[in-house]
């Protein structure tokens, strides 16, 4: 199994949006709203690197709203 935190930045006025849509994603392990020059920190958890990476570009990324995201693999 793969981990990583994702920093995810949002569009203005669209956080609870962007919360709700990522917290139904089948990775999503558990995501939280911050403070902080991000928006949202989120816990994915996948198979492998391919399968998180597709999580993030096709699942995470096509969510209205995402403006930027920052992923961090879990290597420890």
């Amino acid at each position: 199994m793969v981990e990583a935190y994702i920093l995810l930045t949002s569009a203005i006025g669209k956080v609870r949006d962007v919360y709700e849509k990522l917290d139904m994603l089948d990775n999503i392990k558990d995501v939280r709203i911050v403070t902080g020059p991000f928006d949202l920190i989120v816990l994915a958890e996948a198979e492998d690197l391919s399968v998180l990476t597709n999580a993030v570009v096709e699942g995470i990324r096509e969510i209205d709203g995402v403006v930027d995201t920052n992923t961090a693999v879990v290597v420890e």
